[in-house]
């Protein structure tokens, strides 16, 4: 077959792939919509004429998606994940700092230079077509087998074209706009997750795969180990990485972005990384460089801990030298208390910093930490604010025996190879306050003028000790309107916000109740299973539960241990006696975004938020995200000649930024419907 029809062919199947792609996010939001959240965002026809279409182009180019709608996705929960012996030892890197060195390394020879990707090593095999089995990295030697969790991945295929055996190895990351997300969930700082990295380790090593897919975790492979087709033959790449790379391509893999240099042009190579990383969604923490040549690699064998064929190059950091000048200890709504170091602010990677978490007491105690110690201090990643050494280590610190809240007994608590602080008094106010901050949040029952340290002042006065006490503070108005920063009208607005916020939603009082693993989508995929009906929800077994799509044991257990309690439920029934419950009414706005991604930044004229323009947009269709992608329909700034970060990425991507009068008027036909 000639060449040029030969390329004509895998454009077509590559064509049909990418649509593939479109479709499978396209009709799993309409589902979600319709599903979880009674709203149609597209015509039964339509959605049946997408799904034959997808049907049709899986069944022409072999390729399914994990994600796909036509597969039946059965979550799994286990006890444990089994260990597993890998065939060959995944050994680390060598390691370089310098460019110079690593333009050396080339020795005459090409190389192929990618990302370093920051997220958790997986290997994969598919057999027949299908993935038959996943497992971590491990200790390089013995790695858990995640199968079941590798199935959610959401980039990764069930089904790919290529009938014989298949290993390829690859990182699983959750990008920075989906770490961001899951973290604008989760309303108490001091229970955020701290990087998408260790929230991607625990995500894909979970014991319920339900879990996992809940994260929205990706696979970039970066390497092939072998293909071995049907007759037992190994498939030929031209001894070129560049090859295997695109072999993996037209299985349908995301491979990790990568470039052919030579010594004269890697340097320049390694300036666009650096460039491209500031605005980069995917957690990187470095380069890795690799001989294009494949026989002339392997013929160069390995140390006693590195291969030869390949070599890491991390970013130097940026160090500046500072005084640490206090570690704050942050209690939890959970009672877990996060240690933060304060120091002499300095200037890193062109921002002011004067703070950077320490996670925990193994941490403190490794660093030696004491009050006036001189550290050095960095951008991890060149983003996420670390002490990099302490040059005093004078170990003068005092873990505190007591909580900085409550004054009662703490208890360092081992989790996994970690030890963390926990206040173990259950009537702590910091727990108290956490559980009300999450009730009063925007997501939540959303009563503006209640800040967390208004919350504090209520609890420590004794006009709040449940939620239902939050709409009887009326009854306290002389006394509010004289507290520090209050007044006559301060106090009235508070008032209205509070009785405002009596006309709500089923889900919005489920998540409010800050069950242990209950999101919003979680609470209205609970909502909708058992009909908007309180009594149902309250005494809903975990049997029914776990049988109920993306929910699993763990949620299942967690929603009927907080159900079960008898002062919760008393709370929970003391609460609904004060609220108007509003059942879902089915949207009646065109559905003209659907399948279209939006950015909202800045101040806006029309709307009194940027919510507010947010369910706008979700009630057409539409999606609104947190950060710049490729992917985006446009970024919505009024200011649409500023330098900022999302506008500068924009630029870069080619993605429209649109003022919020041009918006309207392109997307909701004026500004009528706004105003």
């Amino acid at each position: 077959m000639p060449e040029e029809e030969n390329k004509e062919i895998r454009d077509d199947k590559a064509a049909k792939m990418e649509r593939i792609r479109e479709l499978v996010p396209i009709l799993n939001r309409a589902a979600q919509a319709y599903y979880a959240e009674d709203v149609e965002v597209m015509s039964n026809l339509e959605y049946d004429r997408l799904y034959d279409e997808l049907v049709r182009l899986e069944a022409e180019t072999g390729f399914v998606l994990a994600g796909s709608p036509t597969v039946k996705v059965g979550y799994e929960a286990v006890d444990f994940l089994p260990k597993e012996r890998h065939a060959a030892p995944m050994l680390s890197l060598d390691k370089t700092k310098s460019r110079e060195a690593l333009r050396d390394w080339l020795s005459g020879h090409e190389g192929l230079l990618s990302w370093k990707l920051d997220g958790l090593t997986v290997v994969l095999t598919y057999e027949g077509g299908s993935l038959s089995k996943a497992v971590t990295r491990g200790n390089g030697e013995v790695g858990e087998v995640i199968t079941a969790n590798a199935k959610t991945f959401v980039n990764l295929p069930a089904k790919i074209a290529f009938g014989g055996r298949l290993v390829l190895r690859g990182e699983a990351v959750i990008t920075y706009s989906d770490f961001e997300k899951i973290n604008a969930s989760i309303p108490e700082e001091g229970e955020k997750y701290k990087n998408p990295r260790n929230l991607c380790s625990g995500s894909v090593r979970q014991l319920d795969s339900s879990v996992t897919a809940q994260r929205s975790v990706r696979f970039f492979a970066f390497s092939l180990v072998e293909a071995i087709q049907d007759d037992g033959t190994q498939v030929e790449f031209e001894n070129s990485r560049q090859k295997e790379f695109e072999f993996l391509k037209t299985q349908g893999f995301s491979v990790v972005e990568h470039y052919l240099v030579t010594e004269e042009t890697i340097m320049a190579t390694i300036e666009a990384f650096e460039k491209k990383i500031e605005t980069y969604d995917v957690p990187s923490d470095g380069l890795v460089l690799t001989y294009e040549d494949i026989e002339y690699g392997r013929s160069l064998g390995r140390t006693a801990k590195f291969p030869r064929h390949s070599i890491a190059f991390k970013w130097a950091d940026e160090l500046r030298e500072t005084t640490l000048l206090e570690v704050e200890w942050s209690p939890s709504r959970t009672g877990l208390i996060n240690p933060v170091a304060i120091f002499e602010p300095v200037e890193l990677e062109g921002t002011t910093v004067s703070r950077a978490s320490v996670h925990n007491v193994s941490v403190v105690r490794a660093l030696r930490l004491g009050i006036g110690d001189r550290v050095t201090v960095y951008k991890a990643n060149m983003i996420i604010p670390q002490i990099a050494e302490n040059l005093t280590a004078s170990g003068s610190l005092v873990i505190p025996e007591t909580c900085p809240v409550c004054g009662g007994p703490t208890q360092i608590r081992s989790t996994g190879e970690a030890q963390v602080l926990y206040c173990v008094n259950e009537k702590c106010p910091a727990k108290q306050i956490g559980s009300f901050v999450l009730f009063v949040s925007r997501d939540a029952m959303n009563v503006d003028g209640l800040s967390e340290a208004t919350l504090e002042k209520l609890v420590d006065l004794g006009f709040v000790k449940e939620f239902a006490d939050l709409f009887h503070l009326s009854d306290h108005r002389d006394e509010i309107a004289k507290m520090e920063g209050f007044g006559e009208k301060s106090c009235q607005n508070l008032l209205d916000s509070i009785d405002k916020a009596r006309n709500t939603t089923l889900p919005r009082v489920i998540y409010s109740l800050g069950i242990a693993n209950v999101g919003l989508s979680n609470a209205k995929l609970l909502c909708k299973e058992f009909d908007h009906d309180v009594d149902r929800l309250m005494n809903a077994s975990a049997e029914e539960l776990s049988a109920i799509p993306g929910i699993g044991d763990v949620i299942a257990r967690s929603y009927v241990e907080y159900m079960s309690d008898a002062d919760n439920r008393a709370k929970l029934l003391d609460l609904l006696a004060e609220l108007t419950i509003e059942k879902p009414v089915q949207s009646t706005e065109k559905q003209n975004l659907a399948g279209l991604s939006f950015v909202v930044t800045g101040s806006l004229v029309h709307y009194a938020s940027r919510n507010d323009l947010k369910e706008e947009i979700e009630a057409r269709g539409g999606k609104v995200t947190g950060s710049v992608t490729g992917k985006t329909e446009c970024l919505i700034n009024n200011d649409v000649n500023s330098n900022s970060t999302k506008n500068k990425t924009a630029k870069e991507l080619g993605v429209k930024i649109l003022s919020e009068d041009d918006f309207l008027r392109t997307y909701f036909g004026g500004m009528d419907h706004a105003d």
